[in-house]
This record gives structure tokens, sequence and C-alpha cells, in this order.
């Protein structure tokens, strides 16, 4: 089944705790802060059920229409389907947005592939795999990803400091487990539920620990508060700011005070070494959607930065040509990494088709690290201009908009408006403080550099490289290189 835009509004109608700038939000689908991000994803549903979208949106299985976004790939063919839904998208939307449940999603087909990691302790945290596999496809619900721990002061375990700086179980009862602690988490006040599982897992010697838990958890559920920082939504003119007042995904402090955690829907709880082997292959999947985001900001720049040029008429400057050329390297950098790893995908242990792991990994790498300097190259491209424009109210006044006017004219074919859009849209992909919250975002979303490089390092083989240079080198037969 899949549902509607309104279907999933009513769904988040279900009294949870939200709060934002010392307000508690009566309804998520309406406040100021929440409605335009809402709006995005109840647009996304409804995009499934209008028959230009509906064959590029969903699939139909056993007589059931489901989400393209939440079918676990299995061939080739489902990842195509999966770029070609991300692009209607995109282009249907004029944005860009992350945290909008198929970039979750591949967490949760990471659990496939540890399914029997997971039976080793306990068979029915497998089965629950299964089940909940099944459940986010047949009721298409908004699932997200609750990662990061406020952590405390990291020098210290987290049992010896105050014991809710990091997600641990308090206790077990019949019905379930109690969780306690907080988590931060993208869009987690307007979506369904979350998978819940450690940041680290710096355990040594301990082969149980309180702190090594993955569940599902439903966002409205007793006891989870959503406490949110300001939104870049409603602050400003949409004129003025384009990008911020529609796509800006708010994330939280989601507090579990005393959670209730159904059996059912917990995956592991207390095993280090299923909390660690779920850890190691989090972003197996979920990768592939979060740099293919990139690709679209890429080509966001590119446009903003090349119309700009045309503006003007700088673009038949090769100085200007060379700029636009290191942004096209860019983005054909991104799109060659992702191409790559799907043309060379791999069977997973569960059976599932995973991109090729070195070759997603090391596209993530050059899409992340790459992006501030490619975001400065856009701004020296659109020039200073994107820093000292008015505001649109300006522009619109008599008395100064006269004055705008005639100088921000630029030709019969560029007049003032449209200068003033393609400056304010700049400005706000570039140099806001949306702008800057997103390039943080997307440092840290998926884990800070450092993890980045890890997962090259934990995925690339070396051997070839090294049987390589041993017979280049001449290398005794006895030398044994470093395990992967």
């Amino acid at each position: 089944m899949i549902r509607t835009g309104d279907e999933y509004r009513a769904g988040l109608r279900d009294g949870r705790e939200i709060w934002i700038d010392g307000e508690r939000v009566s309804d998520v689908t309406t406040h100021k802060a929440f409605k335009p991000i809402v709006d995005v994803r109840a647009r996304m549903y409804d995009m499934q059920h209008e028959a230009t979208y509906r064959d590029r949106l969903t699939y139909v299985e056993d007589n059931q229409r489901h989400t393209t976004f939440y079918k676990p790939p299995r061939e080739t063919q489902d990842w195509t389907d999966k770029l070609d839904a991300v692009d209607a998208v995109m282009k249907d939307i004029g944005g860009v947005v992350t945290r909008v449940g198929d970039e979750t999603i591949g967490e949760v087909w990471s659990l496939i592939d540890g399914r029997d990691v997971l039976a080793e302790f306990d068979p029915k945290f497998a089965d629950n795999v299964d089940r909940h596999v099944r459940n986010v496809i047949e009721t298409d619900i908004f699932h997200v990803s609750a990662n990061t721990d406020p952590k405390g002061d990291r020098s210290r375990a987290p049992q010896d400091q105050d014991p809710d700086m990091m997600v641990h179980v308090k206790k077990e009862t019949d019905a379930g487990i109690i969780i306690r602690g907080a988590k931060y988490e993208t869009a987690a006040a307007y979506a369904d539920q979350a998978f819940l599982k450690p940041t680290v897992g710096a355990w040594t010697n301990e082969t149980l620990s309180d702190y090594a838990v993955g569940c599902i958890v439903k966002m409205g559920a007793p006891g989870v508060k959503h406490i949110c920082r300001s939104s870049f939504a409603g602050r400003t003119d949409p004129a003025d700011y384009p990008l911020a007042n529609k796509f800006d995904e708010v994330e939280a402090l989601v507090v579990f005070d005393d959670v209730l955690i159904p059996w059912e829907d917990v995956f592991f709880y207390r095993h280090t070494k299923a909390a660690q082997y779920i850890r190691s292959t989090l972003h197996r999947y979920s990768a592939f959607p979060y740099v293919l985001r990139l690709l679209y900001v890429a080509d966001m720049m590119i446009g903003a930065a090349m119309w700009n040029a045309k503006q003007t008429g700088l673009d038949k400057m090769q100085a200007v040509r060379e700029k636009l050329a290191d942004l096209a390297c860019y983005r054909e950098g991104i799109n060659a990494h992702l191409t790559a790893s799907i043309a060379l995908a791999e069977k997973s242990p569960g059976g599932l088709l995973m991109p090729q792991q070195s070759m997603l990994y090391a596209g993530r790498v050059f899409a992340c690290s790459q992006l501030p300097a490619m975001m400065h190259i856009a701004r020296e491209l659109c020039g200073g201009q994107i820093c000292v424009t008015p505001n649109a109210a300006a522009f619109n006044t008599p008395g100064s908009g006269d004055w705008l006017n005639k100088f921000y004219t630029l030709n019969e074919q560029w007049e003032a408006e449209d200068r003033r859009k393609l400056l304010a849209f700049a400005r706000d992909l570039l140099n806001s403080d949306y702008a800057g919250h997103r390039l943080t975002f997307v440092q840290f979303a998926q884990a800070p550099h450092f993890n980045h490089l890890a997962a090259v390092y934990g995925n690339f083989d070396f051997s070839g490289p090294l049987e390589f240079v041993r017979k280049s080198a001449g290398l005794s037969e006895r030398i044994k290189g470093p395990s992967k």
C-alpha cells in the first residue's frame, strides 16, 4: 500500500511532544517551522498516486503497490529505478532534501545482512528484522534513523558519568525494554519511526552492555520528547531565501524518558558483538542515496554559477570557463563513483545487491570532502553581489525600487526581477545561515570525515597493489601483507 500526503499528515497528529524555541508545538503539520518540509514529504506521497509519476515511484508485488524507495535491492534494475525515482522527486519539488525515508531505509537493509549474526544471540531478534522490513514496505511509513548521542565527557566511559548521556536500557519487563537517554536526529519530529542504534561501539572486553541496543522507536510513543533547533523557515521572506523557507530539515534532540520498546521492536540488546557488526555495515546501502543528493547540490551550484556568468557575459572568458569546468568535474566525479558502484555491485550476505563498497565509500569521501571548495568556486563565479544585494521588499518599494530596478536590469533579456531572484537563490545556496548549516550537515550526518576514510580503508582490497609491488620489487614470497 502507498500512503497519501493527507494520510501522512494525519499520522503525525498523535499527540507527540515537540518543542521549538521554547514553544510546545500543537500540530507539527501546520506550525510555520515544520509545515514547509512536511508539505514536501506529503508531496512525495501524493506523487506516487499521480499518473505522471506512479510507474516511476512505485512497483507492484502480490497485487499490492509499494514505494520504489523502500524496495530491498536485489538486482541492478532496482537501483536504476531508485535513481529515476529520486530524479523525479528532486525535479518536482525544485530542491534537495535528504532525510525523507529513502536515505535511511538502507540501514534496515543492513539488518537483513546481519540477520544471522543477530540470530546467534537470540532467534527472535532476527525474526523482528524480517517483520520490520516487511512492515516498512507494506505501510509506507516515514522511517528515519537515530544516531548521535549527546555523549557528554568523551574521556570517560558512559557508566562513569550521567548514564543518560548515551542511550541505554534501564530495565527489562515482560512487555519489552525500557530505554533512557537522547539522540540527535534530523526529521524526527515529523517522521513515523526511527531505527535507534549505538553511536559508537568502543567496547573492549565487554561481552554484554546496556548501551548495546538497537530497536525501532515510534516517534509519538509515550516518553519521547522532540526538542528542536530553531528552523530557518518562517524567519525571512521566501523571496529572499527560497531554499531555507522550503527545504529546511529540522533536527531535534530526541529525549527517551523511560520509553517502552516492545520486544517485537528490538533488534539487538546487550550483545556488544552484534552492535559492533551492525555499526560496521550501517551505511552499506544508505551511503548511496546520501551521496546522490550531492549530485543535485552540484547541479544547483553549476546552474547558479552558469546563469550568473551568462547574465553578465562572463561565460565567454577562459578563466570563468575553467572554474565552471572544476564544478563540472566535481559533479561528474560523484556521478562516476555512483555509476561504478552499481555497475560493479555485488551480492550481500543477506542476498541483496549492494553497491561495490570501496567505490561507494570512496565516492562519499570525494563528494563530502570537496564540497567546501566547490561552494567557494561557485561563490567566486556568482560574484560579490550575492552578499550586497538588498531584499525583495527594497525592490518593490517606490523610491528604492526605482533605483534598484534601474541598476539590476542588465539588458532586454535580463530584467531586474530575474537578476534579483537568481542572486537570492545563489545567496541561499552558498552564503546564508541555511547554506552553512547544510555544509556542516553533509560533513557529519553519516559520521565525521575520519570515519568516512576508515570505511574506505576497511573495504578497499589491498591485495592487488601488494602483490603488484611484491612482483615488481622482487620481494620474497614469505612476506605477508596485512590482513584486511
